[in-house]
């Protein structure tokens, strides 16, 4: 039984960690460009396989970057949307292109940081 624990504990420590993406969107009230992709894109995001992949977190961009996120430079327009690899900064797009260049841009960030996104079917 011993042996059966270790082997299971080896097994565990051995296997892949995925990392934790988040996708983050800075904004600011008032911002149209914002309210057009909260219009468009928003109400559906957590239901893709992107929004699955890498869940939305927001922040303002009046406020200060939280402790918990390295970025590789301070966002200077509403909306950028920040990729992020356990925290770090990977990739963004900043400004929101529609609804087309959102979705093909955000899936080339997602590839290119590794990211398996899960389809059904």
């Amino acid at each position: 039984m011993r042996n059966l624990v270790y082997s299971l504990a080896l097994t565990l420590l051995a296997a892949p960690v995925q990392a934790e993406m988040a996708l983050v969107m800075v904004e600011e009230q008032g911002c149209m460009w914002c309210a057009r992709w909260n219009a468009e894109i928003g109400p559906i995001y957590p239901k893709t396989p992107e929004g699955q992949a890498a869940p939305l977190r927001r922040i303002d961009i009046h406020d200060p970057i939280p402790d918990d996120l390295t970025l590789k430079t301070s966002p200077h327009f509403t909306p950028t949307f920040i990729l992020l690899d356990d925290g770090t900064e990977v990739n963004r797009i900043e400004g929101y292109p529609g609804e087309d260049f959102f979705w093909g841009l955000l899936g080339m960030m997602l590839e290119q940081s590794g990211t398996t996104l899960e389809t059904n079917g």
